[in-house]
């Protein structure tokens, strides 16, 4: 998932509108063919009759096979604090980020263990998904087209993040209106790499930014046991595999933070809140999974 522009100008953020918005001639005109192409396809799978023929295969397709895949190692901690949260209000889970495959295990459980209505949205990286038929394809397969709106503020052109202001405008929109919308976020902003899955990465403030112009409903997530090796995670399953464990917090309430002014300094502290809120379930895990999961690390 991506990791938003810590800093954009200020007319880049607008009042999310109550309908579909497009990019101007001027943030469009920076991408390439290809992109424009990945671009508006995309969209389009993201909108209307496309997006709810996708969920329906998010739900029926894509979460059976997860949960084919996790069954004997899966364990689900706190789903009655997401069952708290309206449906009719956009909602953002906040989640730690160790693995490629983190957000759609977890929505494969929201999906299987509640009647919720959704929508799901995972922005994204720009960089491959967005930049050849390949990354398309990859979307589709392991996202059925949910890693929308693309961020390309990592690319070496700096003309292209020109277009991030547009995906932060559809970001805030999103996260604003839409019955069932649920948007999958990692403030750290990129995949952790340490081995100790009680160690963090510093929050970054572009979440911050988003929750503070849309004002989501925001449910910390706290995952572990997921591994980057596809077929290692999946032969797991029957050989006896790391447990995986996601815990869902108490919907956190912001409310002191939209007090403050909107500035850089307030959407870090809003990120970092966040972070906090993640690490408190986490420390719930070290407590009850810690040796266990020393023990297979181990090999004991």
């Amino acid at each position: 998932m991506s990791q938003l522009p810590s800093a954009v100008t200020e007319d880049s953020i607008v009042s999310a509108p109550q309908v579909a918005i497009e990019p101007t001639a001027e943030e469009i005109s920076v991408l390439n063919s290809t992109e424009k192409i990945g671009f508006h396809l995309t969209r389009r799978m993201n909108q209307g009759a496309w997006k709810r023929f996708w969920t329906f295969c998010q739900r029926h397709v894509g979460s059976l096979w997860i949960k084919i895949c996790t069954s004997n190692l899966m364990n689900v901690f706190g789903l009655e604090n997401l069952e708290k949260a309206s449906t009719e209000k956009p909602l953002v889970l906040v989640a730690n980020h160790r693995s490629f495959f983190d957000m759609y295990t977890v929505s494969s459980v929201i999906f299987r263990q509640t009647k919720r209505p959704m929508r799901l949205f995972f922005p994204v990286r720009a960089k491959f998904f967005y930049t050849s038929p390949v990354g398309w394809l990859v979307n589709l397969v392991m996202g059925w087209w949910a890693m929308y709106p693309p961020f390309f503020r990592e690319e070496k052109e700096a003309a292209k993040r020109e277009f991030d202001k547009f995906s932060l405008r559809e970001l805030i929109r999103l996260a604003s209106t839409g019955r069932g919308n649920i948007i999958g976020f990692h403030p750290e902003g990129k995949r952790n790499l340490s081995e100790d899955a009680y160690n963090f990465l510093p929050a970054q403030p572009g979440i911050g930014k988003v929750i503070y112009a849309a004002h989501p409903q925001v449910v910390p997530v706290f995952i572990a046991g997921l591994g980057n090796d596809l077929k290692k995670q999946v032969l797991g399953n029957w050989t006896g595999g790391e447990k995986v464990r996601i815990w869902f917090g108490e919907p956190i309430d912001l409310t002191e933070f939209y007090a403050k002014s909107d500035r850089l300094r307030t959407h870090k502290e809003i990120a970092d809140f966040l972070m906090v809120k993640i690490s408190e379930l986490g420390e719930q895990d070290r407590q009850k999974f810690a040796n266990e999961a020393n023990a297979f690390e181990s090999g004991g």
